[in-house]
């Protein structure tokens, strides 16, 4: 079947589904929502600002399409399980509402004054066009007072005037700044944390009270701050003084079905009894017994028992403990060569009645071309055990929310390729956690990996004798040495559904404690030091990973997600190549996705299909650019467009394969569509990816025009689970 034909197909639906009215199923004399605009006369205020005050949104449209809608829209009237089924599928038309535009002008004008935009006049604009509704918001920012003075009023107590005194200096508000509520209402809840960990429980931003002087003609005001000893919403008949407590009783409750070691529970805890009240020792003794991950609730209550004395009830809710997990990815491109890899997990959270959480992992990787004796398979197992403190170090050493973590791991792993087999066996020892909510890292003071070759093919051989880079690479090899890994991220959840960002570095240095000793060790025919009869590994290895993903189109879904990647590795003393297991590798679902895993350069050599018959192209260093644009389109379904430009080069000479080492251009170039299923707590995709410019085309131009997108070897489609970065 020529390639062309289900794209063509694809392209009629759509135009037909684009034909469609989008206003067949609106009630007579109604009218479709078809857009909704924010127009801001002059600087300050964005209409970004104030979208998300419009009460009614129109359906989300891809250059004025929408395509949920043209899918409702193939439904008739009539109640029918098909019908039904398309309704449901699609997104039914907004009817206009006109009600709600006033709303919104009210929201509008509302939040404008919350900021600090006095006087501000907010209008409405509404055009009828063949039964569609345009909603144009007129918004003129009205006047602002600048802080000429702030006074202060305070309860008649030494203590509450001295701890309010030790916070003055961190207010938010001072003198010169613009007046806005917003901005009293973030000074009020700043304020309140503080005199909440200072032990004055039941503390609230109710207590407090400002006035602002505005009838000056210089466009100044004076404020007045006072703190109560009564809620606003009482009267002064119930004022009572602010009073600092300390903890009462503290009683843990644990579910039956679950059996934790007293003296973990113990450390987590860090409340006790006679110490001075905090809210924020409240808060990280519920963040390290929700950490433990043991329990799938954590409550902790406070109950007032004297005047200044408050008890503590915490109760913990049974979780679950055990159970499996499963993922799997696929890839095929247009030399009919298929990829699959499935994984199965089994977990268990308290493996030894401490909070440890055991994991044992199966993955398997198979390629292979239908009908063809071509085939690779790689069998791995991974167990991994993680403590939740530092081993040797008590809990309450760490006082804080996150604890870190201890982790160890053991692994082996078997792959079967064409041109040899290889086994692996891999262990570390490090220590991982986080540090607030954004930041993560690992360090692992020891990591080590011990790999075999065998059964390698005659005509792979004899290339490998004739290339001492290739020898070096694919050669027995005792890696061991440390890591690390930090990571910053303003969205740490599994699906973002916000604009965020994140910066990952990665670093590996192996080799230099073990080369302390080589006086002590035997020397191979080719001058490395060895272990056991196998040279070892001395390289450094870092990898950078930039990623930053805008959200537009009023909070519809529409985003623009851009990722950066930068990773070298360089062999030294021991070794002359970083072993082929580091070096890195381009195409695949989460790569350059025109290509498949590891078909792309290094450089613009060709690949070595005579001695490798599926992909297995690398490099020790690597360039990526990635762009992608994603849509909402009806349902769970979104969209995607997406740009890749990279390749993996050599950094050393290479003698016979010049066009490894960098240049310009041989940077490799893609782009191609996407379609994700995303259901909140997982996503699934499907990307299609086809080359642009390939710096290794051998038949000649290595630009590829659209007409050759869909030739042999020119696209790659991809299956992933979560998004590519």
């Amino acid at each position: 079947m020529n390639c062309r034909k289900p794209i063509l197909l694809l392209l009629l639906a759509g135009a037909l589904a684009a034909s469609c009215s989008t206003t067949r199923n609106i009630p007579a004399g109604k009218y479709r929502l078809a857009g909704s605009k924010i127009q801001v006369e002059g600087k300050g205020v964005r209409p970004a600002d104030l979208s998300s005050y419009v009460s009614q949104k129109p359906n989300g449209a891809i250059f004025g399409w929408s395509p949920g809608v043209s899918i409702y829209n193939w439904a008739d009237s009539s109640d029918t399980w098909i019908n039904n089924l398309i309704r449901n599928i699609g997104t039914p038309p907004v009817i206009f509402e006109p009600e709600q535009v006033q709303v919104s002008v009210d929201n509008m004008a509302d939040h404008m004054e919350y900021i600090g935009w006095y006087g501000s006049t907010v209008r409405s604009e509404v055009e009828y066009k063949d039964r569609r509704a345009y909603v144009t918001y007129h918004v003129r920012p009205g006047h602002r007072y600048t802080i000429s003075s702030i006074q202060y009023k305070l309860p008649d107590s030494d203590e509450f005037e001295r701890d309010f005194e030790l916070d003055k200096r961190r207010t938010t508000i001072k003198t010169g700044q613009y007046l806005s509520e917003a901005a009293l209402e973030n000074e009020t809840v700043r304020s309140t944390e503080f005199f909440l960990n200072r032990g004055y429980y039941g503390f609230n931003k109710n207590y407090y009270l400002f006035e602002a002087d505005t009838l000056r003609s210089d466009g100044t005001a004076d404020l007045t701050m006072s703190i109560l000893e009564y809620p606003r919403s009482e009267s002064p008949d119930e004022a009572k003084p602010h009073r600092k407590f300390t903890i009462g009783n503290v009683t843990l409750s644990t579910p039956a079905d679950i059996e934790v070691r007293p003296s973990v529970l113990e450390g987590l805890n860090l409340l006790r009894p006679g110490m001075r009240y905090s809210a924020r020792i409240v808060d990280a003794t519920y963040s390290r017994l929700s950490n433990l991950s043991v329990f799938n609730g954590v409550n902790v209550a406070m109950t007032p028992v004297f005047d200044d004395v408050v008890d503590c009830d915490i109760t913990l809710q049974s979780g679950r403990i055990q159970g499996f997990k499963a993922n799997l990815e696929a890839s095929v491109n247009s030399t009919g060569l298929f990829g699959i890899s499935p994984q199965l997990n089994y977990f268990h959270k308290n493996v030894f009645h401490g909070g440890e959480l055991f994991n044992l992992g199966l993955k398997g990787n198979f390629q292979f071309k239908p009908k063809e004796n071509i085939r690779a398979t790689e069998f791995s197992a991974t167990s991994s055990i993680r403590i939740p403190r530092l081993i040797g170090l008590p809990h309450n050493l760490f006082r804080g929310p996150n604890l870190p973590h201890t982790d160890i791991s053991l692994g082996v792993s078997y792959q079967d390729r064409p041109e040899y087999k290889r086994t692996m066996i891999t262990t570390s020892f490090g220590y991982s956690g986080n540090l607030g909510r954004n930041f993560f890292y690992e360090v692992y003071p020891f990591k080590a990996n011990i790999v075999r070759l065998f059964n390698i093919s005659d005509s792979f051989f004899q290339r490998l004798v004739t290339d001492l880079f290739l020898l070096n690479a694919y050669s027995d090899h005792f890696d061991m040495g440390v890591g690390s890994m930090l990571y910053y991220t303003t969205d740490a959840s599994t699906v973002p559904k916000r604009a965020y960002h994140y910066v990952r570095l990665g670093l590996d240095l192996s080799g230099n404690v073990i080369s302390l000793f080589n006086s002590a060790m035997p020397v191979d025919d080719f001058g490395q030091h060895t272990i056991w009869e196998t040279p070892y590994a001395q390289y450094v290895r870092a990898e950078l990973n930039l990623g930053k993903t805008f959200r537009f189109g009023g909070g519809d879904g529409q985003a623009l997600a851009l990722h950066f990647m930068a990773g070298a590795g360089y062999a030294y003393g021991n070794s002359t190549t970083v072993p082929f297991e580091k070096q890195f590798y381009a195409g695949g679902a989460n790569s350059m996705r025109g290509w498949q895993a590891r078909a792309l350069g290094p450089g613009s050599v060709e690949p070595w299909t005579e001695y490798f018959l599926i992909p297995s192209q690398t490099g020790d260093f690597k360039l990526e650019a990635n762009m992608e644009y994603r849509f909402p389109m009806f349902w769970k379904l979104e969209g995607a467009a997406f740009v890749d430009v990279g390749n993996v080069w050599d950094l050393r000479s290479n003698p016979g394969f010049e066009g490894s080492r960098f240049t310009f251009d041989s940077i490799a170039g893609d782009w191609g569509l996407g379609i994700r299923v995303n259901l909140d707590f997982i996503l699934v995709r499907v990307d299609w990816g086809m080359k642009v410019y390939d710096p290794v085309n051998t038949a000649g131009a290595r630009w590829i025009g659209p007409a050759h997108w869909l030739n042999a070897n020119n696209f790659a489609i991809h299956f992933g689970v979560g998004y590519p970065f």
